[in-house]
């Protein structure tokens, strides 16, 4: 019976058992502790000694097709394109769903927010869980006509039945969940807009301050965007500090550390201290003493190598991809790839999986005299037959 192993091209032999089975790499070695037995029981029988050589065979689950380039380069456990069997092609992917091949049998699996809601395959992921029949998820049904299917505010792409919070639906407006306790545009209930100058109550002292909303009743008077009412004496001075400075940013007695500017954060409508130390500020510019921008890590964002709005970049490659490496773009091979001859115009030209001249890495070979197959970056071996001779592995 033959039994295969992959094994590092370093290995030469090993003690096992009969049956011992396919082992990949160095697995079949104990990684945990090492046990102490006495003298007498570790004698072992030297017809257990099994030394192994180079093997053409292909360990299971992995075989020579029609258009292999080497040797055992196909898996038929996880290979689209030879599912099971050379040849055996997936289905091609469709809206919201796509095919991998796992264990040698194509499986679907949808994308994004897509769903199977009816568990037929031939119509792949047929369902946005965005309605009151399916919610979120599938069959989660919202019953109830004031909490119908609604994107949650703050999280992309999530729906739920209802608002959260206590929050009120308001399907006309933008984004439909408003907390009708403070919405200027929502008071107390959708579409009820409050007068910013009051409807008949004495002016505002100043443009610092308008009317709005405040527990759910128009009429309170509120700071205007960018101003604070750091003394408490909004009726008489109305906000008169500007919270858009490094001594008062988003708040009053807010002081941003040296180094570092108040900015308008755009993700969390708020002002912020930035940038914190090893980052820079990118896309910025000023309205008055409004600014604003984005912090950036310039010796590691693809986007922003080197300087904001550099982007690393380049044809589209299967093989590597775009990286920013201390401020300079480079592209790294991808994982069972990698760039042995220097030339970056055929990007990662060897497969280190496959290529028994290149196997596990550049100028790594296996035994071409005796066709040694390349495995997962391994040559594979197999347990010497006795009376063949050759040299072990």
């Amino acid at each position: 019976m033959l039994t295969m192993a992959v094994v590092t091209p370093t290995v030469a032999a090993s003690c096992a058992q009969e049956g011992s089975g396919v082992f990949l790499g160095d697995d079949r070695l104990d990684s945990g502790s090492p046990s102490f037995v006495s003298t007498e029981d570790a004698q072992v029988d030297a017809e257990t000694m099994i030394s192994y050589c180079p093997s053409s065979a292909c360990p299971a689950g992995f075989t020579t097709c029609p258009d292999s380039r080497y040797p055992c380069d196909v898996s038929l456990e996880t290979d689209r394109d030879n599912c099971g069997a050379c040849g055996s092609v997936c289905p091609s992917d469709g809206l919201g769903n796509l095919y991998t091949c796992a264990k040698g049998r194509c499986v679907q699996k949808c994308q994004g927010a897509y769903r199977d809601c009816d568990g037929i395959v031939d119509n792949g992921c047929e369902i946005l869980p965005h309605t009151n029949d399916h919610c979120g998820e599938c069959d989660v049904q919202c019953a109830d006509p004031a909490k119908p299917c609604v994107a949650q505010p703050g999280v992309k792409g999530i729906y739920a039945c209802g608002c959260p919070n206590d929050g009120l639906y308001c399907p006309r407006n933008s984004p439909q969940c408003v907390n009708p306790q403070n919405d200027d545009h929502n008071c107390g209930g959708c579409g009820v807009g409050c007068d910013p100058m009051g409807d008949g109550l004495p002016p505002p002292v100043n443009d610092t301050v308008s009317y709005g909303c405040s527990k759910g009743e128009c009429g309170h008077l509120k700071c205007t965007f960018g101003n604070g009412n750091c003394d408490g004496d909004i009726e008489s001075n109305g906000c008169e500090t500007r919270i858009t400075t490094s001594k008062n940013c988003g708040g009053c007695g807010v002081v941003c550390p040296s180094g570092q500017d108040c900015r308008f954060d755009a993700t969390h409508q708020a002002f912020e201290c930035k940038c914190p130390p090893g980052q820079t500020l990118c896309g910025g510019g000023c309205d008055g003493d409004v600014c604003w921008g984005e912090c950036k890590d310039l010796a590691s964002d693809s986007l922003n190598c080197g300087g904001c709005g550099i982007t690393c970049s380049g044809r589209f490659d299967t093989k590597s991809i775009a990286s920013c490496s201390y401020g300079s773009c480079t592209r790294v091979c991808l994982p069972g790839w990698a760039d042995c001859n220097g030339n970056t115009a055929d990007s990662c030209e060897v497969n280190t999986d496959s290529d028994p001249q290149n196997c596990g890495g550049c100028g790594i070979t296996c035994d071409a005299l005796l066709g040694q197959a390349c495995v997962l970056g391994r040559c594979v071996v197999e347990p010497c037959d006795k009376d063949a001779g050759g040299p072990t592995r």
